[in-house]
């Protein structure tokens, strides 16, 4: 509430985070249900009788903050007090309340709320330098570029080169923002290629949108892909040979919240790989503990060991799991996914033509083994089905003929 607020900001709060308030806003009811993919009013689900149920609106979550900014107002002004900024820090108005209950009866708050005298030098305030300056932006220089901001505004085709390190973060971000806000999510028509060498920072390639396909020759640490829309992300070791499988070649958290696009890359991938993905598809040759928790949506295929956990809280989407060594069973979570083999002519029809299109990005020697004797390495894949996506995987169906 605006009371909150107030309340922080005397006690020297700059920033403000609301969380659970705002899904509420938005139509949630709360029913902690959300990892059964049952929720009443559609927010939490992949069922699509349940989504349409779902009733909120963005002014719905608009509405309440200035609800908020308001009552936020009101009080300012009984304190007399005009901006945030001469709020801040004001412990003179505070006084703690004299409840006498038996947790909080030897609760000393004298030493919070002490009056400091600071209404008047309010220099601490001033946060001009800024502490977590990396030097210039990389995207700086692609936007400043005429020939790149041209290929935006006629929708057509560039290649650019471009070495990168670790201190590049968000590398993309940026510009998926500058193509959204010209032509959306869906919009652009162009191709801008991308290809960067070196090793990449967190986020490489967050919030990808269409037309952009981007290359990484080098490695990535972690949140690779996070919030990817659309587009592209390829990832390649400088020199592909017979140890690229083995290798780690991007970081933990990768694909988080992704709701579209693709992600190839030659080599493995650290802990929570797709952790609430909704929309990517990706292959990669191996990954860590906690693979596609909470995932929604999406296709995730793993040509490689998996650590443990793997599914956990998995509502939607499907991933496919080469499982050599008959070892999977042991690593997945199956509280919510059922693990099967892969049985249907829709699964491999989802598979397949996906591993071909990786193998065609990467050149991955284990993909073109794989591909050139599918008859007998499609019977050591396993498939995650979460209930959700039984029809799409051709299950259902079979489930009835058993019956």
């Amino acid at each position: 509430t605006g009371w909150d607020v107030i309340i922080a900001a005397l006690l020297g709060a700059e920033e403000y985070g609301f969380g659970t308030v705002a899904m509420i806003a938005e139509g949630c009811i709360m029913a902690r249900i959300c990892h059964t993919n049952k929720c009443p009013v559609g927010v939490a689900t992949q069922q699509e009788a349940l989504r349409k149920r779902f009733p909120g609106l963005p002014e719905h979550v608009v509405n309440f903050f200035l609800f908020v900014a308001e009552e936020v107002r009101q009080l300012m002004r009984v304190l007399g007090v005009r901006r945030m900024e001469d709020l801040i820090g004001r412990t003179e108005f505070l006084k703690a309340r004299e409840i006498k209950l038996t947790k909080t009866h030897k609760v000393d708050l004298s030493s919070l709320i002490k009056y400091h005298n600071n209404s008047s030098n309010r220099s601490w305030l001033n946060h001009q330098i800024n502490a977590h300056d990396n030097g210039p932006v990389l995207e700086n220089d692609l936007l400043n570029d005429e020939t790149f901001i041209r290929a935006i505004e006629k929708h057509s085709e560039i290649i650019k080169e471009i070495k990168i390190v670790n201190t590049d973060r968000s590398v993309c971000a940026r510009i998926s923002g500058e193509i959204a806000k010209r032509y959306g999510n869906k919009g652009f028509k162009g191709n801008l290629k991308l290809i960067f060498k070196g090793a990449a920072g967190q986020s490489f390639g967050a919030f990808l949108i269409q037309g952009m396909n981007v290359v990484l020759i080098g490695e990535a640490n972690d949140y690779v892909g996070k919030g990817i829309n659309g587009g592209r992300i390829t990832i390649l070791p400088p020199v592909n040979n017979q140890n690229s499988t083995n290798q780690v070649i991007l970081g933990n958290t990768c694909l988080y919240g992704a709701t579209g696009g693709e992600l190839f890359a030659l080599g493995r991938a650290g802990e929570r790989f797709a952790v609430r993905n909704s929309g990517c598809h990706a292959v990669i040759e191996g990954a860590g503990d906690h693979c596609c928790e909470y995932m929604t949506g999406g296709v995730i295929v793993i040509i490689g060991s998996c650590g443990r956990n793997i599914g956990a809280g998995m509502t939607g989407g499907v991933a496919f799991l080469l499982d050599e060594n008959e070892v999977i069973k042991d690593r997945v979570n199956q509280e919510i996914v059922e693990l099967q083999q892969l049985s249907t002519p829709e699964q491999e029809m989802i598979l397949k033509p996906l591993l071909e299109k990786y193998l065609a990005q990467t050149n991955s020697s284990k993909a073109n083994d794989i591909i050139s004797n599918w008859k007998y390495w499609k019977t050591k894949f396993k498939v995650l089905i979460p209930p959700s996506e039984k029809s799409r995987l051709g299950l259902e169906e079979m489930e009835k003929v058993l019956i």
